[in-house]
């Protein structure tokens, strides 16, 4: 298949290679930037668990002034790829709830003592609220705002030449890059060729922004997995 990935570096980069690997024709048109914070302010806590949803955290936790002590505390990931990046980050005892964030949600609930004191590593921008719903399970959360998603302004022009070219499938991680691969659509006048392929979404929240946009062809894994995302295009 002739694909078009979205999502940002570098994981855009290690994503087409996979995908080149299983033979598909691959252009890559970044429509977000990941800017990690150094300025966030991290309190000294003290902090039961850390909390991430994304890898992005991970990065940017990394490159951070205060990683050093955040580094002897246990973390708990949404998911394998983000609890790869905090290892990846020197990072310890990492557990993944292998799923969304209600996975992790319960997860922690069931891992850590009632009221224990988290540290949530998130994006500026966040599908779900794991802080609201850990505040209902009796948790204290304090929320850190670790790195943003900037969205691209204009027409990429690989993006510009694939859906002149024509493409069979898009891959969408996040609610944020279908967002914006929308909003550049419709900025740019490319709102039905950019809706008209299949759309390859790693959730159902993903999915939202391109079934409001009137995208016909939506195909949403089954876990929010990318090598299950992979497999189901591989299945058409």
């Amino acid at each position: 298949m002739r694909l078009l990935l979205t999502r940002p570096e570098p994981d855009a980069q290690r994503t087409a290679a996979a995908l080149r690997a299983q033979g598909h024709d691959v252009i890559v048109a970044p429509l977000l930037r990941i800017e990690p914070a150094p300025e966030a302010q991290i309190g000294a806590g003290p902090w039961a668990a850390i909390l991430i949803t994304s890898a992005n955290a991970a990065h940017a936790a990394a490159a951070h002034p205060r990683v050093a002590p955040l580094r002897a505390q246990p973390v708990f990931a949404v998911g394998r790829r983000s609890a790869d990046a905090m290892t990846a980050a020197g990072f310890a005892d990492v557990t993944s709830a292998d799923g969304n964030v209600s996975d992790l949600s319960r997860l922690v609930a069931a891992r850590m003592p009632p009221a224990a004191p988290l540290l949530y590593l998130a994006g500026e921008d966040r599908s779900g609220d794991l802080a609201g719903d850990l505040h209902t399970r009796g948790f204290a959360v304090e929320t850190v705002i670790i790195y943003r998603a900037i969205a691209t302004t204009g027409l990429p022009p690989a993006l510009a030449d694939a859906l002149a070219g024509g493409i069979d499938g898009v891959l969408h991680f996040s609610h944020r890059s279908a967002e914006a691969y929308v909003e550049v659509a419709r900025a740019t006048g490319t709102v039905a060729q950019a809706l008209k392929p299949v759309h390859f979404c790693l959730s159902a929240q993903v999915a939202k922004p391109l079934a409001l946009a009137g995208a016909a062809d939506i195909r949403v894994a089954e876990r929010p997995n990318e090598a299950v995302l992979l497999a189901l295009i591989d299945a058409v």
